[in-house]
């Protein structure tokens, strides 16, 4: 079997960590920017307590559809989010941990691990896609 690979990112965002974190777990702030590049994302559905599930909807121009969900196994409000993930046209689960850290009172630090990618190939994709994502998150704070 090949060896596990992950995704590890971080940003240095002029918000606050509560703010961030608001980013990540309010389905219309998630609308505005969870999707790479100009994709869309007409829906997106949050149970925020561990073992509450998610689903996001990401759409591009031609109308194509992508869409994750899972379960979220840790949540520390404005610290760290867990959770799954799985594509819903694929077998595969990885996990997303979120961490936040304050470095003043208007500027917060986030690093986004995706891990447990069963191939590079995957794990590219993901980076590429997290990488436009983020711009966008930043964009949105």
């Amino acid at each position: 079997m090949a060896k596990q690979t992950s995704v590890e990112l971080t940003r240095i965002l002029e918000a606050p960590r509560e703010r961030v974190f608001s980013l990540w777990t309010d389905p219309e702030e998630l609308k505005k920017w969870f999707a790479p590049g100009e994709m869309t994302v007409p829906l997106a559905e949050v149970d925020l307590r561990p073992g509450g599930q998610y689903q996001i909807v990401m759409q591009n121009r031609e109308g194509d559809i992508y869409s994750p969900s899972g379960t979220y196994e840790e949540i520390v409000p404005n610290e760290k989010l867990v959770f799954s993930w799985q594509w819903a046209d694929s077998d595969v689960v990885t996990r997303v941990t979120v961490v936040l850290r304050s470095l003043a009172p208007h500027k917060s630090e986030l690093t986004v691990i995706h891990e447990g990618f069963p191939q590079a190939e995957m794990r590219d994709k993901h980076s590429e896609g997290w990488s436009s994502c983020l711009m966008n998150l930043e964009a949105a704070v």
